[in-house]
Protein backbone atom coordinates (compact mmCIF):
# COMPACT_ATOMS: atom_id res chain seq x y z
CA UNK A 1 0.00 0.00 0.00
CA UNK A 2 1.45 3.53 -1.28
CA UNK A 3 2.06 6.48 0.77
CA UNK A 4 -1.06 8.25 -1.14
CA UNK A 5 -3.38 5.20 -0.39
CA UNK A 6 -2.07 5.44 3.18
CA UNK A 7 -3.13 9.38 3.43
CA UNK A 8 -6.50 8.77 1.96
CA UNK A 9 -7.26 5.41 4.50
CA UNK A 10 -6.20 7.77 7.29
CA UNK A 11 -8.49 10.71 6.36
CA UNK A 12 -11.99 8.46 5.86
CA UNK A 13 -10.92 6.85 8.97
CA UNK A 14 -11.15 10.31 11.35
CA UNK A 15 -14.20 11.28 9.35
CA UNK A 16 -15.67 7.53 10.14
CA UNK A 17 -14.63 7.79 13.46
CA UNK A 18 -16.10 11.11 13.95
CA UNK A 19 -19.24 9.39 12.91
CA UNK A 20 -18.89 6.85 15.42
CA UNK A 21 -18.33 9.27 18.00
CA UNK A 22 -21.55 11.07 17.11
CA UNK A 23 -23.81 7.95 17.51
CA UNK A 24 -22.17 7.45 21.06
CA UNK A 25 -22.96 10.78 22.16
CA UNK A 26 -26.94 10.45 21.34
CA UNK A 27 -26.48 6.89 22.18
CA UNK A 28 -28.18 7.15 25.87
CA UNK A 29 -30.65 9.57 24.92
CA UNK A 30 -32.01 7.46 21.63
CA UNK A 31 -32.25 4.60 23.82
CA UNK A 32 -34.51 6.12 26.12
CA UNK A 33 -37.66 4.60 24.65
CA UNK A 34 -39.25 3.73 21.12
CA UNK A 35 -40.09 7.44 20.49
CA UNK A 36 -36.58 9.32 20.68
CA UNK A 37 -34.61 6.25 18.65
CA UNK A 38 -37.38 6.22 15.63
CA UNK A 39 -38.07 9.86 15.87
CA UNK A 40 -35.77 11.96 17.51
CA UNK A 41 -38.76 13.62 20.45
CA UNK A 42 -39.85 15.68 17.46
CA UNK A 43 -36.68 17.77 18.13
CA UNK A 44 -35.26 18.58 15.28
CA UNK A 45 -34.67 22.14 14.07
CA UNK A 46 -35.04 23.75 10.79
CA UNK A 47 -30.68 23.38 9.71
CA UNK A 48 -30.70 19.69 10.43
CA UNK A 49 -34.38 19.05 9.51
CA UNK A 50 -33.39 20.57 6.10
CA UNK A 51 -29.72 18.89 5.33
CA UNK A 52 -30.65 15.58 7.19
CA UNK A 53 -33.38 15.51 4.77
CA UNK A 54 -31.58 15.58 1.35
CA UNK A 55 -28.28 13.98 2.99
CA UNK A 56 -30.82 10.85 3.36
CA UNK A 57 -32.12 11.26 0.40
CA UNK A 58 -29.52 11.70 -2.14
CA UNK A 59 -27.38 8.45 -0.81
CA UNK A 60 -23.94 7.58 -2.86
CA UNK A 61 -26.41 7.94 -5.94
CA UNK A 62 -25.63 11.87 -5.86
CA UNK A 63 -21.63 11.29 -5.77
CA UNK A 64 -21.93 8.31 -7.92
CA UNK A 65 -24.83 7.07 -9.69
CA UNK A 66 -25.93 10.51 -11.58
CA UNK A 67 -22.17 11.65 -13.22
CA UNK A 68 -22.14 7.74 -14.24
CA UNK A 69 -25.54 8.53 -16.14
CA UNK A 70 -23.61 12.03 -17.54
CA UNK A 71 -20.45 10.17 -18.00
CA UNK A 72 -21.89 7.04 -19.95
CA UNK A 73 -24.46 9.07 -22.03
CA UNK A 74 -24.39 12.22 -22.09
CA UNK A 75 -26.48 15.68 -20.28
CA UNK A 76 -30.05 14.56 -21.31
CA UNK A 77 -31.01 12.00 -18.65
CA UNK A 78 -29.03 13.26 -15.91
CA UNK A 79 -30.19 16.88 -16.54
CA UNK A 80 -34.10 16.13 -16.47
CA UNK A 81 -33.83 13.56 -14.04
CA UNK A 82 -31.67 16.62 -12.02
CA UNK A 83 -34.76 18.76 -12.99
CA UNK A 84 -37.28 16.28 -12.07
CA UNK A 85 -36.20 15.99 -8.52
CA UNK A 86 -35.61 19.82 -7.58
CA UNK A 87 -38.99 20.26 -8.52
CA UNK A 88 -40.15 17.70 -6.76
CA UNK A 89 -38.35 18.32 -3.72
CA UNK A 90 -39.38 21.72 -3.61
CA UNK A 91 -43.40 21.07 -3.70
CA UNK A 92 -43.11 18.63 -1.44
CA UNK A 93 -41.88 20.79 1.04
CA UNK A 94 -44.32 23.50 -0.30
CA UNK A 95 -47.12 21.49 -0.02
CA UNK A 96 -46.65 18.10 2.18
CA UNK A 97 -44.32 19.27 4.90
CA UNK A 98 -46.42 21.31 6.98
CA UNK A 99 -49.76 19.61 6.97
CA UNK A 100 -47.95 16.68 7.91
CA UNK A 101 -46.35 17.69 10.82
CA UNK A 102 -49.38 18.79 11.81
CA UNK A 103 -51.91 15.57 10.51
CA UNK A 104 -49.13 13.46 12.10
CA UNK A 105 -49.85 14.77 15.68
CA UNK A 106 -53.23 14.76 15.42
CA UNK A 107 -53.31 11.28 14.15
CA UNK A 108 -52.45 9.77 17.57
CA UNK A 109 -49.12 11.64 17.51
CA UNK A 110 -47.76 8.76 15.24
CA UNK A 111 -44.04 8.23 15.26
CA UNK A 112 -43.86 5.94 12.11
CA UNK A 113 -45.06 6.10 8.27
CA UNK A 114 -47.52 2.89 8.54
CA UNK A 115 -48.39 4.07 12.00
CA UNK A 116 -49.42 7.80 10.63
CA UNK A 117 -51.32 5.74 8.16
CA UNK A 118 -53.12 3.44 10.37
CA UNK A 119 -54.26 6.35 12.69
CA UNK A 120 -55.45 8.53 10.17
CA UNK A 121 -58.12 5.92 9.17
CA UNK A 122 -59.08 4.86 12.75
CA UNK A 123 -58.52 0.99 11.75
CA UNK A 124 -58.86 -1.04 14.32
CA UNK A 125 -57.35 -4.29 12.24
CA UNK A 126 -54.03 -2.74 10.92
CA UNK A 127 -54.71 -3.66 8.13
CA UNK A 128 -52.81 -0.48 6.14
CA UNK A 129 -50.40 -0.64 8.62
CA UNK A 130 -49.42 -3.94 8.01
CA UNK A 131 -48.76 -3.98 4.20
CA UNK A 132 -47.46 -0.42 5.05
CA UNK A 133 -44.58 -1.79 6.89
CA UNK A 134 -43.95 -4.89 4.44
CA UNK A 135 -43.87 -2.24 1.03
CA UNK A 136 -41.13 -0.34 3.85
CA UNK A 137 -39.52 -3.56 4.53
CA UNK A 138 -39.37 -5.15 0.94
CA UNK A 139 -37.98 -1.36 -0.54
CA UNK A 140 -36.28 -0.56 1.81
CA UNK A 141 -34.28 -3.38 2.00
CA UNK A 142 -33.21 -2.77 -1.96
CA UNK A 143 -32.38 0.51 -1.27
CA UNK A 144 -29.82 -0.39 1.75
CA UNK A 145 -28.39 -2.96 -0.63
CA UNK A 146 -27.73 -0.08 -3.14
CA UNK A 147 -25.70 1.46 -0.68
CA UNK A 148 -23.60 -1.65 0.08
CA UNK A 149 -22.48 -1.61 -3.36
CA UNK A 150 -21.46 2.20 -3.26
CA UNK A 151 -19.29 1.05 -0.59
CA UNK A 152 -17.76 -1.96 -2.50
CA UNK A 153 -17.15 0.23 -5.28
CA UNK A 154 -15.69 2.93 -3.29
CA UNK A 155 -13.10 0.93 -1.63
CA UNK A 156 -12.22 -1.81 -3.73
CA UNK A 157 -11.65 0.88 -6.34
CA UNK A 158 -9.60 3.35 -4.16
CA UNK A 159 -7.34 0.40 -2.42
CA UNK A 160 -7.45 -2.72 -5.07
CA UNK A 161 -9.18 -4.82 -2.66
CA UNK A 162 -12.17 -7.50 -3.23
CA UNK A 163 -14.81 -5.61 -3.88
CA UNK A 164 -17.08 -8.35 -2.07
CA UNK A 165 -14.78 -8.12 1.25
CA UNK A 166 -15.01 -4.12 1.02
CA UNK A 167 -18.66 -4.29 0.43
CA UNK A 168 -19.39 -6.27 3.68
CA UNK A 169 -16.68 -4.07 5.57
CA UNK A 170 -18.89 -1.16 4.55
CA UNK A 171 -21.93 -3.01 5.62
CA UNK A 172 -21.20 -3.77 9.22
CA UNK A 173 -19.68 -0.13 9.67
CA UNK A 174 -23.70 0.86 8.73
CA UNK A 175 -25.14 -1.63 11.02
CA UNK A 176 -22.70 -1.04 13.63
CA UNK A 177 -23.71 3.23 13.58
CA UNK A 178 -27.38 1.99 12.89
CA UNK A 179 -27.51 0.15 15.80
CA UNK A 180 -26.00 2.46 17.91
CA UNK A 181 -27.73 5.84 17.69
CA UNK A 182 -30.70 5.87 16.46
CA UNK A 183 -32.71 8.33 14.33
CA UNK A 184 -31.65 11.04 16.25
CA UNK A 185 -28.05 10.41 15.84
CA UNK A 186 -28.59 9.83 11.86
CA UNK A 187 -29.95 13.44 11.95
CA UNK A 188 -27.39 15.23 13.37
CA UNK A 189 -24.94 13.11 11.37
CA UNK A 190 -26.63 13.42 8.00
CA UNK A 191 -26.64 17.05 8.37
CA UNK A 192 -22.79 16.89 9.03
CA UNK A 193 -22.52 14.50 5.83
CA UNK A 194 -24.70 16.90 3.60
CA UNK A 195 -22.00 19.75 4.01
CA UNK A 196 -19.27 17.06 3.28
CA UNK A 197 -21.32 15.75 0.16
CA UNK A 198 -21.65 19.37 -0.88
CA UNK A 199 -18.09 20.41 -0.41
CA UNK A 200 -16.48 17.55 -1.87
CA UNK A 201 -18.64 18.11 -5.22
CA UNK A 202 -18.10 21.55 -5.25
CA UNK A 203 -14.27 21.21 -4.90
CA UNK A 204 -14.13 18.17 -7.50
CA UNK A 205 -15.88 20.04 -10.19
CA UNK A 206 -13.77 23.35 -9.74
CA UNK A 207 -10.41 20.98 -9.53
CA UNK A 208 -11.38 18.99 -12.29
CA UNK A 209 -12.35 22.20 -14.76
CA UNK A 210 -9.26 23.72 -14.14
CA UNK A 211 -7.01 20.29 -14.96
CA UNK A 212 -9.65 20.32 -18.13
CA UNK A 213 -8.42 23.59 -19.48
CA UNK A 214 -11.63 25.50 -18.44
CA UNK A 215 -14.96 25.33 -19.32
CA UNK A 216 -14.21 25.88 -23.05
CA UNK A 217 -12.13 23.13 -23.28
CA UNK A 218 -14.85 20.94 -21.38
CA UNK A 219 -17.98 21.79 -23.63
CA UNK A 220 -15.95 21.62 -26.79
CA UNK A 221 -15.14 17.81 -26.10
CA UNK A 222 -18.67 17.21 -25.00
CA UNK A 223 -19.86 19.33 -28.23
CA UNK A 224 -17.99 16.59 -30.42
CA UNK A 225 -20.10 13.74 -29.56
CA UNK A 226 -23.13 12.90 -30.90
CA UNK A 227 -26.34 14.18 -28.59
CA UNK A 228 -23.75 14.26 -25.48
CA UNK A 229 -24.61 18.26 -24.65
CA UNK A 230 -28.33 18.37 -25.87
CA UNK A 231 -31.61 18.42 -23.84
CA UNK A 232 -33.68 16.62 -26.61
CA UNK A 233 -30.91 13.88 -27.56
CA UNK A 234 -28.95 10.94 -26.51
CA UNK A 235 -25.25 9.96 -27.01
CA UNK A 236 -24.94 6.34 -27.53
CA UNK A 237 -22.07 4.74 -26.67
CA UNK A 238 -20.89 1.54 -29.33
CA UNK A 239 -20.54 -1.17 -26.92
CA UNK A 240 -19.27 -5.20 -27.42
CA UNK A 241 -19.85 -8.16 -25.55
CA UNK A 242 -16.73 -8.48 -23.15
CA UNK A 243 -17.08 -11.56 -20.71
CA UNK A 244 -21.03 -10.91 -20.95
CA UNK A 245 -20.69 -7.60 -20.01
CA UNK A 246 -21.63 -4.66 -22.71
CA UNK A 247 -18.02 -2.75 -23.30
CA UNK A 248 -17.14 0.27 -24.84
CA UNK A 249 -15.70 0.07 -28.00
CA UNK A 250 -12.61 1.93 -28.10
CA UNK A 251 -10.49 3.05 -31.46
CA UNK A 252 -7.22 4.93 -31.75
CA UNK A 253 -7.21 5.72 -27.65
CA UNK A 254 -10.94 7.59 -28.20
CA UNK A 255 -14.17 6.21 -27.29
CA UNK A 256 -16.85 5.57 -30.05
CA UNK A 257 -20.27 6.64 -30.13
CA UNK A 258 -23.78 5.81 -32.74
CA UNK A 259 -25.71 8.44 -33.76
CA UNK A 260 -27.63 10.05 -31.57
CA UNK A 261 -30.59 9.12 -30.39
CA UNK A 262 -33.73 10.74 -30.50
CA UNK A 263 -35.15 12.43 -26.82
CA UNK A 264 -39.24 13.11 -26.79
CA UNK A 265 -41.24 14.52 -24.82
CA UNK A 266 -42.82 11.13 -22.91
CA UNK A 267 -38.90 10.46 -22.69
CA UNK A 268 -38.48 13.34 -20.75
CA UNK A 269 -41.78 13.05 -18.78
CA UNK A 270 -40.69 9.69 -18.21
CA UNK A 271 -37.25 11.29 -16.42
CA UNK A 272 -38.97 14.10 -14.61
CA UNK A 273 -41.05 11.65 -12.91
CA UNK A 274 -38.76 11.02 -10.09
CA UNK A 275 -39.22 14.23 -8.80
CA UNK A 276 -43.12 12.52 -8.18
CA UNK A 277 -41.20 10.06 -6.03
CA UNK A 278 -41.30 12.50 -2.89
CA UNK A 279 -44.31 12.65 -1.63
CA UNK A 280 -43.96 8.41 -0.75
CA UNK A 281 -40.32 8.77 0.40
CA UNK A 282 -40.34 7.42 3.77
CA UNK A 283 -36.76 8.92 4.74
CA UNK A 284 -37.69 12.08 4.04
CA UNK A 285 -41.24 12.65 5.06
CA UNK A 286 -39.75 11.40 8.69
CA UNK A 287 -38.13 14.35 8.72
CA UNK A 288 -41.35 16.68 8.57
CA UNK A 289 -42.78 15.30 11.06
CA UNK A 290 -39.94 15.53 13.42
CA UNK A 291 -38.92 18.97 13.68
CA UNK A 292 -39.46 20.83 16.44
CA UNK A 293 -42.07 23.69 14.93
CA UNK A 294 -43.90 24.04 12.00
CA UNK A 295 -43.44 27.62 11.67
CA UNK A 296 -39.73 26.56 11.00
CA UNK A 297 -40.03 24.24 7.96
CA UNK A 298 -40.56 27.45 5.92
CA UNK A 299 -36.54 28.02 6.54
CA UNK A 300 -35.91 24.50 6.21
CA UNK A 301 -37.49 24.64 2.88
CA UNK A 302 -34.88 27.22 1.53
CA UNK A 303 -32.07 25.61 2.87
CA UNK A 304 -33.06 22.35 1.32
CA UNK A 305 -33.54 23.87 -1.66
CA UNK A 306 -30.59 25.34 -2.42
CA UNK A 307 -28.38 22.27 -0.95
CA UNK A 308 -30.50 19.88 -3.72
CA UNK A 309 -29.74 22.87 -6.85
CA UNK A 310 -26.53 23.16 -6.47
CA UNK A 311 -25.45 19.60 -5.13
CA UNK A 312 -27.44 17.84 -8.68
CA UNK A 313 -26.11 20.85 -11.14
CA UNK A 314 -22.62 19.78 -9.63
CA UNK A 315 -23.03 15.89 -9.93
CA UNK A 316 -24.00 16.22 -13.57
CA UNK A 317 -21.76 18.47 -14.50
CA UNK A 318 -18.79 16.45 -13.14
CA UNK A 319 -19.71 13.10 -15.28
CA UNK A 320 -19.53 15.61 -18.80
CA UNK A 321 -15.84 16.94 -17.54
CA UNK A 322 -14.74 13.15 -16.57
CA UNK A 323 -15.59 12.57 -20.19
CA UNK A 324 -12.85 15.04 -20.92
CA UNK A 325 -10.48 14.14 -18.52
CA UNK A 326 -11.06 10.62 -18.92
CA UNK A 327 -13.12 9.45 -22.28
CA UNK A 328 -11.60 5.50 -22.12
CA UNK A 329 -11.00 4.88 -18.23
CA UNK A 330 -14.54 3.49 -17.87
CA UNK A 331 -16.23 1.34 -20.54
CA UNK A 332 -19.25 -0.27 -18.95
CA UNK A 333 -21.76 1.47 -17.33
CA UNK A 334 -21.33 0.12 -13.99
CA UNK A 335 -17.58 1.22 -14.06
CA UNK A 336 -18.80 5.01 -14.92
CA UNK A 337 -20.24 5.43 -11.84
CA UNK A 338 -16.79 5.62 -10.48
CA UNK A 339 -15.65 8.45 -12.03
CA UNK A 340 -15.65 10.80 -9.16
CA UNK A 341 -13.74 8.52 -7.22
CA UNK A 342 -11.46 8.42 -10.41
CA UNK A 343 -11.63 12.40 -10.75
CA UNK A 344 -11.13 12.90 -6.81
CA UNK A 345 -7.85 10.61 -6.29
CA UNK A 346 -6.26 12.13 -9.64
CA UNK A 347 -7.02 15.63 -9.31
CA UNK A 348 -6.05 16.28 -5.38
CA UNK A 349 -3.24 15.99 -3.18
CA UNK A 350 -4.12 11.93 -1.46
CA UNK A 351 -5.24 13.77 2.22
CA UNK A 352 -7.84 15.75 0.47
CA UNK A 353 -8.47 13.17 -1.62
CA UNK A 354 -9.42 10.78 1.50
CA UNK A 355 -11.68 13.69 2.71
CA UNK A 356 -13.74 13.77 -0.80
CA UNK A 357 -13.89 9.78 -0.73
CA UNK A 358 -15.39 10.79 2.86
CA UNK A 359 -17.92 12.39 0.82
CA UNK A 360 -19.15 9.25 -0.66
CA UNK A 361 -18.83 7.52 2.63
CA UNK A 362 -20.45 10.51 3.88
CA UNK A 363 -23.75 10.05 1.38
CA UNK A 364 -23.88 6.11 1.83
CA UNK A 365 -24.02 6.16 5.75
CA UNK A 366 -26.17 9.12 5.60
CA UNK A 367 -28.49 6.88 3.48
CA UNK A 368 -28.54 3.27 4.36
CA UNK A 369 -28.93 4.14 8.32
CA UNK A 370 -31.84 5.99 7.64
CA UNK A 371 -33.29 3.02 5.46
CA UNK A 372 -32.66 0.51 7.63
CA UNK A 373 -33.60 2.41 10.32
CA UNK A 374 -36.75 3.34 8.53
CA UNK A 375 -37.48 -0.72 7.52
CA UNK A 376 -36.69 -1.59 11.17
CA UNK A 377 -38.77 0.43 12.77
CA UNK A 378 -41.96 -0.49 10.23
CA UNK A 379 -41.43 -4.44 11.77
CA UNK A 380 -40.47 -4.05 14.73
CA UNK A 381 -43.27 -0.84 15.73
CA UNK A 382 -45.62 -1.91 13.42
CA UNK A 383 -46.33 -5.40 12.52
CA UNK A 384 -44.53 -7.25 15.74
CA UNK A 385 -46.31 -4.40 18.27
CA UNK A 386 -48.80 -3.11 16.00
CA UNK A 387 -50.26 -6.30 14.95
CA UNK A 388 -48.64 -9.39 16.29
CA UNK A 389 -47.99 -8.52 19.76
CA UNK A 390 -50.17 -5.26 20.70
CA UNK A 391 -48.83 -5.61 24.48
CA UNK A 392 -45.57 -5.62 23.26
CA UNK A 393 -43.47 -3.42 25.93
CA UNK A 394 -40.89 -0.50 24.68
CA UNK A 395 -37.99 -2.45 25.35
CA UNK A 396 -39.05 -5.84 23.80
CA UNK A 397 -39.79 -3.53 20.61
CA UNK A 398 -36.03 -2.17 21.08
CA UNK A 399 -34.88 -5.63 20.63
CA UNK A 400 -37.13 -6.65 18.00
CA UNK A 401 -35.69 -3.56 15.87
CA UNK A 402 -32.10 -4.73 16.38
CA UNK A 403 -32.50 -8.10 15.45
CA UNK A 404 -34.42 -7.04 12.28
CA UNK A 405 -31.64 -4.64 11.91
CA UNK A 406 -29.03 -7.48 11.41
CA UNK A 407 -31.92 -9.25 9.09
CA UNK A 408 -32.40 -6.94 6.95
CA UNK A 409 -28.42 -5.79 6.76
CA UNK A 410 -27.92 -9.73 5.97
CA UNK A 411 -30.44 -9.95 3.00
CA UNK A 412 -28.62 -6.32 1.40
CA UNK A 413 -25.76 -8.25 1.64
CA UNK A 414 -26.64 -10.44 -0.58
CA UNK A 415 -28.37 -8.67 -2.68
CA UNK A 416 -25.32 -6.03 -3.62
CA UNK A 417 -22.80 -9.26 -3.50
CA UNK A 418 -22.75 -8.90 -7.58
CA UNK A 419 -20.36 -6.01 -8.31
CA UNK A 420 -21.45 -5.34 -11.62
CA UNK A 421 -24.50 -3.37 -10.32
CA UNK A 422 -25.66 0.18 -11.41
CA UNK A 423 -26.26 1.68 -8.36
CA UNK A 424 -28.36 4.00 -10.34
CA UNK A 425 -30.84 1.28 -11.62
CA UNK A 426 -31.19 0.14 -8.23
CA UNK A 427 -32.15 3.11 -6.84
CA UNK A 428 -34.64 3.96 -9.55
CA UNK A 429 -36.49 0.71 -8.81
CA UNK A 430 -36.60 1.55 -5.03
CA UNK A 431 -37.44 5.06 -5.95
CA UNK A 432 -40.47 3.95 -8.00
CA UNK A 433 -41.52 1.52 -5.55
CA UNK A 434 -41.96 4.31 -2.65
CA UNK A 435 -43.16 7.36 -4.81
CA UNK A 436 -45.87 4.69 -6.70
CA UNK A 437 -46.98 2.94 -3.33
CA UNK A 438 -46.94 6.27 -0.50
CA UNK A 439 -46.58 8.91 -2.78
CA UNK A 440 -50.81 9.01 -4.16
CA UNK A 441 -51.45 8.11 -0.43
CA UNK A 442 -50.13 10.34 1.53
CA UNK A 443 -51.56 13.54 -1.12
CA UNK A 444 -54.68 12.04 -1.15
CA UNK A 445 -55.13 11.53 2.54
CA UNK A 446 -53.67 15.13 3.50
CA UNK A 447 -55.74 16.75 0.77
CA UNK A 448 -59.16 14.46 -0.32
CA UNK A 449 -61.91 14.45 2.46
CA UNK A 450 -63.42 11.84 0.77
CA UNK A 451 -60.73 8.96 0.64
CA UNK A 452 -61.38 6.24 3.17
CA UNK A 453 -59.53 2.91 4.20
CA UNK A 454 -60.28 0.68 1.27
CA UNK A 455 -58.74 3.40 -1.41
CA UNK A 456 -56.04 4.01 0.64
CA UNK A 457 -55.22 -0.04 0.69
CA UNK A 458 -56.18 -0.03 -3.09
CA UNK A 459 -54.01 2.52 -3.78
CA UNK A 460 -50.80 1.30 -1.87
CA UNK A 461 -51.45 -2.58 -3.66
CA UNK A 462 -51.79 -1.38 -6.84
CA UNK A 463 -49.22 1.46 -7.26
CA UNK A 464 -46.96 -1.39 -5.56
CA UNK A 465 -47.68 -3.99 -7.84
CA UNK A 466 -47.92 -2.05 -10.77
CA UNK A 467 -44.01 -1.09 -10.66
CA UNK A 468 -43.18 -4.59 -10.51
CA UNK A 469 -45.69 -5.61 -13.45
CA UNK A 470 -44.24 -2.45 -15.62
CA UNK A 471 -40.63 -3.18 -14.59
CA UNK A 472 -40.51 -6.95 -15.28
CA UNK A 473 -43.12 -7.21 -18.13
CA UNK A 474 -44.56 -3.88 -19.98
CA UNK A 475 -41.39 -2.20 -19.96
CA UNK A 476 -40.01 -5.12 -21.97
CA UNK A 477 -42.31 -4.28 -24.78
CA UNK A 478 -40.10 -1.17 -25.58
CA UNK A 479 -41.44 2.28 -27.36
CA UNK A 480 -43.76 3.99 -25.69
CA UNK A 481 -43.54 1.33 -22.92
CA UNK A 482 -40.03 1.96 -22.10
CA UNK A 483 -40.62 4.91 -20.06
CA UNK A 484 -39.31 4.89 -16.24
CA UNK A 485 -42.46 2.99 -14.75
CA UNK A 486 -42.86 5.09 -11.65
CA UNK A 487 -45.50 7.45 -13.86
CA UNK A 488 -47.22 4.96 -14.84
CA UNK A 489 -47.42 2.96 -11.11
CA UNK A 490 -48.27 6.70 -9.89
CA UNK A 491 -51.23 7.44 -11.92
CA UNK A 492 -52.41 3.54 -11.74
CA UNK A 493 -52.51 4.16 -7.92
CA UNK A 494 -54.63 7.86 -8.01
CA UNK A 495 -56.78 6.06 -10.48
CA UNK A 496 -57.82 3.26 -7.83
CA UNK A 497 -57.64 5.20 -4.57
CA UNK A 498 -60.46 7.42 -6.54
CA UNK A 499 -62.53 4.72 -7.84
CA UNK A 500 -62.15 2.41 -4.94
CA UNK A 501 -63.18 5.40 -2.77
CA UNK A 502 -65.97 6.53 -4.45
CA UNK A 503 -67.39 2.95 -4.76
CA UNK A 504 -67.06 2.26 -1.29
CA UNK A 505 -68.56 3.94 2.43
CA UNK A 506 -67.42 6.97 2.90
CA UNK A 507 -64.99 7.82 6.00
CA UNK A 508 -66.74 8.04 9.56
CA UNK A 509 -67.47 11.41 11.13
CA UNK A 510 -64.80 11.07 13.08
CA UNK A 511 -61.83 11.27 10.29
CA UNK A 512 -63.57 13.88 8.62
CA UNK A 513 -63.44 15.87 11.70
CA UNK A 514 -59.75 15.15 12.20
CA UNK A 515 -59.41 15.82 8.08
CA UNK A 516 -61.14 19.61 9.09
CA UNK A 517 -59.22 20.30 11.91
CA UNK A 518 -55.57 19.66 10.18
CA UNK A 519 -56.91 21.56 7.37
CA UNK A 520 -58.10 25.19 8.95
CA UNK A 521 -55.01 24.42 11.04
CA UNK A 522 -53.17 24.87 8.13
CA UNK A 523 -55.12 27.81 6.47
CA UNK A 524 -54.54 29.90 9.83
CA UNK A 525 -50.54 28.94 10.07
CA UNK A 526 -50.40 30.07 6.09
Amino acid sequence: MGIDTIQILVAMVVYMSVVILIGALYAKRANKNSEEYFLGGRSLGPWVTAMSAEASDMSGWLLMGLPGVAYWCGLADAAWTAIGLAIGTYLNWLIVSKRLRRYSVRANNAITLPEFFSNRFREKSKTIMFLAAAFILVFFTVYASSCFVTCGKLFSTLFGLDYKLMMLVGALFVLLYTLLGGFLAESVSDFMQAIVMIIALTVIVIVSTVKAGGIGAVLENANSIPGFLEFFGLATPTTQDVAGVATQVVENGKPVFGAASEYGVLTICSMMAWGLGYFGMPQVLLRFMAIRKESELKRSRRIAMVWVVISLAVAVFIGIVGRQLFPVEHLTKASAENIFITLATTSLPAILAGFVMAGILAATISSSDSYLLIAASAFAKNIYQGVAKRNATDKQVMWVTRITLLALALIGIVIALDENSVIFSIVSFAWAGFGATFGPLMLFSLFWKRINKAGAIAGMVSGAGMVFLWKLVISKLGGVFGIYELLPAFLFSCLCIVVVSLLTKAPSKEIEEDFEAVRIGNMEEA
